[in-house]
């Protein structure tokens, strides 16, 4: 009990100390004058909190329901789960602040957005846990099932579904924080009410008592979703599971296969694409079809200032990028070795990173950039916050799973902590940390254009409020189809290093 207390005293103590450091600087609000904005603005964020847990809420139920659907077909039919996995991959590296404007005209005034833009951010989060739980049932149980004449949809049903539902509960447990962003991050393309609209306004005005006010909230809410399922996991005696954001590497295949696979991929999204389009008689005024995009891109009459522009963007997007990415990675595994070493101080900082976790990043990105300015320093440090905060739970858990028998053996011969963490542990935690690395180029992608969106003025966060504010919807597709093949490449990319690393220095935890 102790120990769970001194993570939120600890968060406290900096929070106020903080606050008193920068007394007149009006960047950071404590925690007392928060809690005073907060009672005089009760109703005010009441009101707005109602309508953003209610669109979180059914965004939650639906992509996780999505999720399970999806995980069920690749159980049923495994031939199905390459497949699955790529365009569910797909669809999660679709840019949310880009199809936050096109869902508005699309479905209209009303709530839709939200809720859409919240299921498409928990849905993946939910799959991979799910699928690898899936993939984790001991084979005796499933051959026992097969000896009995029953076949796939029974063991689905009585062997998988159980082992899996540990992993179900923790990807739930993250699908909280992420459900609550999507349906923020919704609320910027025109929404009348809820926390996103608050921030807008806070943000536009420099109110930074009300941004502070709203970002605890935010936090508040998702901590309490996050506590109650892993509550119910405890009552239901679900032991937590060990790396919950890994499938494993996949098995080697001839490079022939994988480019065959990654070509068929390519050309069923554009044909699914436009068969939806198709089916739903969608208006061609707001939804461009892929034709369309690379007509506009090579032999339309502004082709070369489109290229330009947006060759432009996607360079100054890049450039924050890929240090606020490297770095929160660094930064992650670098604070999950260190605690490896000081394991007393993991359970106090432990917390810390899951309540920093929880705040979405919409909330906290005007706060970074009063504090850093709308510059290189403040844009790379929200990309960084972004990823080093999962990066850092999910290595936590791969250091975990270092072999008790090996680290009870080299204790034996004298071997020191560090040589523990370095011939043992980290080896153990590098499928977590290269699964964290694979999950978090969407998230990374996502924070540089939410800052590029609300604060900085620049890249392809600002090229796509333009484009929708000036009803550009050539322009908007073409970001969502750049920031999607680009985000998918890097994932790939993350995939192929996993298993050159692993290979060398960990060969023990590839999928064979």
């Amino acid at each position: 009990m102790t120990a769970r207390l001194a993570g939120p005293l600890l968060l406290l103590a900096l929070w106020q100390g903080l606050a008193l450091l920068t007394a007149g600087r009006f960047l950071i609000a404590g925690p007392a004058e928060v809690a005073a904005w907060l009672a005089d603005q009760s109703g005010l964020v009441l009101r707005a909190l109602a309508v953003t847990g209610r669109n979180a809420a059914v965004g939650f139920v639906a992509g996780n329901l999505a999720a399970v659907l999806l995980a069920a077909l690749a159980a049923l039919w495994p031939r199905s789960r390459g497949g699955v996995l790529a365009l569910a991959l797909v669809v999660h590296c679709l840019p949310l602040v880009a199809t936050g404007p096109i869902l508005r005209v699309l479905l209209g005034p009303g709530e839709g957005p939200q809720i859409w833009i919240a299921a498409l951010a928990v849905y993946y989060t939910t799959l991979i846990p799910l699928l690898a739980g899936l993939s984790a049932t001991p084979s005796g149980w499933l051959d026992l099932v097969r000896v009995h004449g029953r076949g796939r949809l029974a063991q689905l049903v009585h062997v998988r579904a159980r082992a899996a539902l540990p992993y179900l509960l923790a990807g739930l447990q993250i699908a909280v924080p992420a459900a609550l962003l999507g349906a923020m991050v919704g609320e910027f393309t025109g929404a009348e009410r809820g926390l996103g609209v608050l921030t807008i306004r806070f943000t536009r005005a420099l109110d930074v008592p009300a941004l502070w006010g709203v970002a605890t909230v935010a936090a508040g809410v998702a901590l309490a979703g996050y506590g109650a399922i892993g509550a119910l996991g405890r009552r239901l005696g679900a032991p937590p599971p060990p790396v919950i954001l890994s499938l494993g590497a996949a098995p080697r295949a001839p490079w022939r296969r994988q480019a065959g696979g990654a070509l068929l991929v390519l050309l069923a999204v554009p044909l699914l694409w436009w068969a939806a389009i198709e089916a739903l008689a969608l208006n061609p005024f707001f939804v461009k079809t892929p034709a369309e995009l690379w007509l506009a891109l090579t032999s339309a009459p502004d082709s070369a200032l489109r290229r330009a522009t947006l060759a432009g963007a996607g360079l100054q997007t890049l450039a924050f990028l890929l240090p606020g990415y490297l770095a929160g990675l660094a930064l992650g595994a670098g604070l999950a070795a260190l605690l490896a070493l000081a394991p007393a101080a993991g359970q106090v900082v432990t917390p810390l990173a899951l309540a920093m976790r929880a705040i979405p990043i919409i909330t906290t990105a005007p706060l970074i950039v009063l504090a850093l300015g709308r510059g290189a320093a403040g844009t790379v440090a929200i990309v960084a916050v972004m990823v080093f905060f999962p990066t850092l739970v999910a290595c936590r858990y791969g250091l975990a799973q270092a072999p008790g028998r090996i680290m009870d053996l080299m204790q034996c011969h004298a071997a020191g902590p560090w040589a523990r963490l370095r011939h043992v542990q980290l080896p153990a935690m590098l499928p977590a940390l290269f699964a964290s690395a694979r999950m978090a180029v969407p998230a990374a992608v996502l924070a540089v254009t939410v800052a590029e969106w609300l604060a900085t003025g620049r890249g392809l966060g600002q090229l796509m409020a333009l484009s929708a504010s000036v009803s550009d919807y050539t322009m908007l597709w073409l970001c969502v189809a750049l920031v999607t093949l680009a985000s998918a490449a890097g994932y790939a990319a993350i995939a192929v290093l996993e298993r050159r690393v692993l290979a060398v220095f960990a060969p023990e935890q590839l999928v064979r």
